[in-house]
């Protein structure tokens, strides 16, 4: 048995020859079939099974040679079905691969299957992709929530299936699912990796992310990924590529870390309060020095509405070519192109997505402009400026990943349409912050509750990758919640 183990654990056994990709890839696709969490939209058993079997000769300095991993089925994948969870895309095969899943390749890493997410990435729910609601692997009840949008990535990752997946982070969507799963998820700096290939949603806001079990492998997939790609992404950064592997050394003598007062104070779950005292307690025996500082409530308070308008309003502009026309299947009888494009994106689009794109072409209207779009721009402005302001001090911020260990489905959806009270506003939504202003952000475990885990997010300065991963990597050092799984709690 194979499953369970870090990219770094499984490199060792294939350089030593004592399992090839090939039989590390049947394994996976065979756990694959046998996962209870409705997790998969698509199994890429006879791709994944021919690449397997022409690596034969391991490449000793190449970590990802012969790793198979998922990746969230918002990614163009060329001659595999991709349907971003939308029934109006569920016979789209691109004919062009995303540049990170080209990059995967070159480093000969195994796709073996696509995963679920909520929806064209929207929502966080993990309840609104075509094929129904994902679960959380760790509670076999069905009770509570794993989150989104990155659901099934998360879920697979936990079940130790893969060692490693690809997700997509727009508010939290793969900070949020990494704390209910118990995984490394991590969110470099806006630009740091090509979104070439993956559908937008907000890309002012969108990241390419992924989760890991182990904040090692999280430093490793970043030298693959990261890399300019102008030729196909102008947004794309073109800073070198750091060794982020070599800055992993745990020692945070001269750090400042803040924790910011009105988070704090808006968390309910005392178990997540002492699970941050227990981080402030690593951070400070690895050296560093950790305070309490402010932040605007009224500012922490705008993050959700800024962020639904602004993601709603660009939402709708990049989903209008999915009319039935040069996207999406025809539905009904037309006697029109009106026609057509009205039935396919009334049946091609889940209640949920379709309230999103009302509000996206609300704000958008010229005599709303002013009032809500241009609005929430300013506020978001303020919110990037008083972070920065915080990290002209500080060298991070941490943050719980959310209010409570388990989040059930009893509860509300999160969509905007939820009446929700200030303090769950302010600390279910924070981590938006960081898409906001394009900053490295990371969740790691930081405890388990009666066998569930949670997690604490640490944000620093753009492009500070290196010391995003050390500071998570002093934790996981301190605390000892490495490669945590399912099969390891069961």
């Amino acid at each position: 048995m194979y499953l369970g183990k870090t990219v770094e654990e499984l490199h060792e056994l294939l350089v030593s020859k004592k399992v090839t990709p090939l039989e590390l890839t049947k394994e996976a696709i065979e756990a694959l079939k046998k996962e209870e969490t409705n997790a998969i939209e698509t199994i890429c058993e006879k791709e994944a099974l021919e690449f397997a079997a022409t690596l034969v000769e391991p490449e000793v300095d190449n970590l990802f040679w012969g790793i198979p991993y998922v990746a969230k089925d918002n990614f163009s994948t060329k001659d595999i079905l991709t349907t971003a969870s939308s029934e109006i895309l569920k016979d789209y095969v691109p004919v062009y691969d995303a540049t990170v899943i080209t990059k995967l390749k070159e480093a000969k890493a195994v796709l073996i299957a696509k995963s679920t997410l909520d929806e064209l990435a929207m929502g966080g729910t993990g309840t609104t992709g075509h094929k129904g609601t994902t679960y959380n692997p760790y509670d076999p009840t069905h009770t509570y929530k794993i989150g989104g949008s990155s659901c099934g990535s998360a879920s697979l990752t936990a079940q130790g299936i893969v060692p490693f997946a690809l997700g997509s982070d727009t508010g939290d969507s793969v900070r949020k699912p990494a704390s209910y799963a118990g995984l490394v998820g991590f969110k470099p700096t806006w630009g740091r990796i090509s979104r070439y290939g993956l559908f937008p949603f907000a890309p002012s806001l969108d990241h390419v992310a992924y989760f890991t079990r182990s904040v090692k492998d999280s430093a490793a997939l970043l030298e693959v990924l990261a890399g300019e790609d102008l030729a196909h992404d102008a947004t794309c950064s073109v800073k070198p590529v750091e060794k982020y592997t070599e800055g992993l050394t745990g020692d945070l003598k001269g750090k400042k870390i803040a924790r910011i007062k009105e988070i704090d104070e808006s968390v309910k779950d005392k178990v997540i309060l002492e699970g941050l005292d227990k981080v402030q307690k690593a951070l400070e025996e690895a050296g560093a020095t950790v305070e309490e500082v402010n932040f605007d409530q009224k500012l922490l308070a705008a993050v959700y509405p800024a962020y639904m308008i602004i993601s709603c309003a660009e939402a709708t502009s990049n989903n209008a070519n999915l009319d039935g026309i040069k996207f999406g299947p025809r539905v009904g009888e037309a006697s029109s192109y009106q026609d057509v494009m009205m039935n396919a994106r009334t049946n091609g689009f889940s209640e949920l997505i379709r309230r999103r794109f009302v509000i996206g072409s609300y704000s958008l209207f010229k005599a709303n402009q002013e009032e809500l779009f241009l609005r929430a721009q300013k506020v978001r402005r303020l919110i990037v400026n008083k972070t920065n302001e915080i990290l002209s001090q500080y060298d991070a911020i941490l943050t719980p990943c959310g209010g409570i260990v388990r989040n059930p489905f009893a509860s509300n959806s999160d969509d905007v349409s939820d009446r929700l009270d200030i303090h769950t506003i302010i600390v279910e939504n924070h981590l938006g912050i960081g898409n906001f202003g394009g900053f490295p952000s990371i969740s790691v475990p930081m405890g388990l509750d009666n066998g569930f885990p949670f997690a604490c997010n640490i944000m620093t300065k753009v492009f500070t990758e290196k010391e995003t991963l050390n500071i998570a990597y002093a934790i996981e050092k301190k605390l000892g919640l490495k490669n945590l799984s399912t099969m390891e709690v069961k």
